[in-house]
């Protein structure tokens, strides 16, 4: 499967130059299945190329991180509190929980943007509940900015370093990826038990 996407990837950005550089990462940003690990990486080998250069993958993939950031931040915004409302309960969720969101994000909201752009699986949802708390958007915008500028930066980096051998980045990256999705895994679980219990205690 991974073959597969890194195929794909490689023809697109072939064929299509900065444009689809900029849509792969605006699908990277969002809750689609494009790892940033082999699109920037192959977009630094292809600077090494001479067909692309440092200025316009930098521009196009942040744009593209920023653009993908935003249409998620707006489905939380608008779909946040009325999916709780019709969906919450089979979740578990309450309104208080958005408050609980909302809360932390008027305090963390800026570094918890930035650091999450480095976290794999992290970054692509983490837009969400930040529409759903009402974020400030001129700080979530220059937060996601930095963020995606320096992790693009850092693997086009690499990938114009390792030229032919850039792959080698998405194959150790992939590692990285199953074990933060099974510490969120086990997070979910715990959390989960722990509101089945408190439900199911009498008052």
């Amino acid at each position: 499967m991974i073959e597969i996407i890194l195929q794909y990837i490689t023809h697109l950005l072939d064929a299509g130059g900065y444009l689809w550089l900029f849509i792969l990462m605006t699908m990277e940003s969002m809750v689609l299945p494009v790892p940033s690990e082999a699109v920037m990486p192959f977009a630094g080998f292809l600077i090494s190329q001479k067909t692309f250069s440092f200025a316009g993958v930098i521009f196009y993939s942040t744009l593209g991180g920023i653009v993908g950031s935003l249409i998620s931040y707006y489905i939380g915004f608008f779909g946040g509190t009325p999916f709780v409302k019709k969906f919450g309960r089979y979740f578990l969720l309450r309104q208080n929980d958005l408050r609980k969101t909302e809360n932390f994000f008027q305090k963390h909201g800026p570094k918890t943007i930035f650091i999450s752009r480095f976290i794999p699986v992290v970054r692509h949802f983490i837009s969400l509940p930040a529409g759903a708390s009402k974020m400030n958007i001129g700080k979530f915008i220059l937060y996601t900015a930095l963020g995606a500028g320096l992790w693009n930066g850092f693997l086009t980096w690499v990938g114009f370093i390792l030229k032919e051998n850039w792959t080698r980045i998405e194959q150790y990256a992939k590692y990285v990826d199953y074990f933060i999705l099974l510490a969120l895994l086990i997070a979910v679980v715990i959390i989960f038990q722990k509101r089945v219990k408190k439900i199911a205690k009498p008052s």
